[in-house]
């Protein structure tokens, strides 16, 4: 019998020879990390429990400043500074909160690659199955004991295949659209606990920001991850990024491998969608709402706030303004993207146009970044949740970078006849 991608991941991470779904392993952790939500309590877990060797592979080990980046209130910014002072004491390498999102960030500076395990303290952390990596967020106890021995206890997930059949036909139709699809039909808890293995040449014709926006989205299919096969194209666009910290092999199932399930979806037909509030899963055709006037709009966040995302949306401004009454709040995911936004123009038409252009980080997923909203507040978000709260006090609506860059310039949802 084969083996699953997830599979195949566990057998080169473990001392195991075979393995099945449900068997419980110490697996090995390539990439350690803490962000500065966590890291300030995965530091004092090291130094409570772990304070002679505190860090087994200072070179496999890494802090990133992400969530409330830079500091706009004391208690963070002291944290940050714990952060700080120990990754000095032990030339521990820290992305600091000049360098945007960290599993971006990761993924640019070649940390991340095919194959490779890693775990953070990030619940989109399982964005790294955008380049077939096995990523997990985990509980700031967990992440220290994996700063310290470079291991996890991981119970095996069983996989199941996605086959994807057909190209959208709509030429609005974009990556946040397939994910918001997905979350139509197996909903938050259709496929709880379980890996899931995309195919098709849909899938294939995705580039690298197009694959991390729907493995972003994995966390709110309740997934353990969303594993999508890494192809030529994907390896080049990595490639021209930065060079590899480590070499490791890409990998796919075998023929033959055991799935738990295996569906077929058709997309020809696929339109864009948006979640209405209060949950991802609650999705509807963007045509529903045409004419809902909306407040304010965010582009940006792990799921959609790559170059490509940013500059999709400054189009769909089509030169115009931001409606009176509407704020456009954008935020780059990394450092690298904001300068390419720069060097194509996207920064430029999107200033001219009165939107509000932050430097890279979480942005409206982290209350300590621009993208909150107030009672009564209606807002367009790339991001990945919109439960009450998440965003803010008001109602938030998830779509495409597209379908927020529309909204932006009427000032309601609206789509092209």
């Amino acid at each position: 019998m084969g083996n699953t991608m997830v599979e195949k991941i566990f057998l080169s991470h473990s001392n195991k020879r075979e393995i099945s779904p449900g068997d419980v392993i110490w697996l090995d952790i390539d990439i350690r990390s803490a962000r500065d939500f966590g890291g300030p309590n995965v530091v004092k877990n090291l130094q409570n429990y772990f304070p002679e060797n505190p860090v087994i592979d200072k070179t496999r080990t890494v802090f990133t400043f992400d969530t409330v980046a830079p500091a706009n209130n004391i208690p963070y910014a002291i944290n940050q500074q714990l952060v700080r002072n120990y990754a000095r004491e032990y030339k521990i390498p820290l992305y600091d909160v000049n360098r945007g999102i960290g599993t971006h960030t990761l993924i640019e500076d070649g940390w991340i690659r095919p194959n490779i395990t890693a775990v953070g303290t990030d619940s989109h952390y399982n964005i790294m199955g955008a380049i077939g990596a096995l990523g997990q967020g985990m509980g700031d106890r967990d992440i220290a004991f994996a700063f310290a021995t470079g291991k996890v206890w991981f119970e095996t997930p069983a996989t199941v295949r996605i086959n994807v059949e057909g190209m959208p036909k709509n030429e609005l139709v974009t990556p946040k659209d397939f994910v918001l699809f997905l979350l139509s039909k197996f909903g938050s808890h259709g496929l709880l606990g379980k890996i899931v293995e995309l195919y098709g040449d849909y899938i294939e014709s995705l580039n690298l920001a197009g694959k991390i926006t729907i493995a972003s989205m994995g966390t709110e299919l309740g997934l353990i991850s969303i594993l999508i096969p890494p192809n030529e194209n994907l390896i080049a666009e990595l490639d021209k990024l930065s060079a590899p910290k480590w070499q490791t092999e890409s990998i796919c199932s075998d023929i033959d491998a055991k799935y738990a399930g295996e569906y077929t979806v058709d997309i020809n037909n696929l339109e864009p969608l948006l979640a209405a509030p209060f949950s991802p899963d609650n999705i509807h055709p963007v045509r529903e709402f045409i004419g809902k006037s909306i407040d304010s709009v965010f582009i940006g966040s792990c799921t959609n706030g790559r170059a490509e995302d940013i500059s999709a949306a400054a189009n769909a401004l089509d030169d115009s303004k931001v409606a009176d009454n509407t704020i456009m709040r954008v935020v780059p995911t990394t450092r690298i993207v904001t300068e390419n936004i720069i060097r194509n123009g996207s920064w430029k038409k999107l200033f001219d146009s009165g939107a509000v252009v932050s430097h890279p980080a979480c942005g409206g997923c982290a209350q300590g970044q621009i993208g909150m909203t107030g009672i009564g507040e209606v807002q367009i978000s790339t991001a990945n949740r919109n439960f009450k709260g998440k965003q803010g006090a008001g109602e938030t609506f998830l779509a495409s970078p597209i379908i927020a860059g529309f909204a932006a310039a009427k000032g309601k949802i609206w789509l092209p006849k």
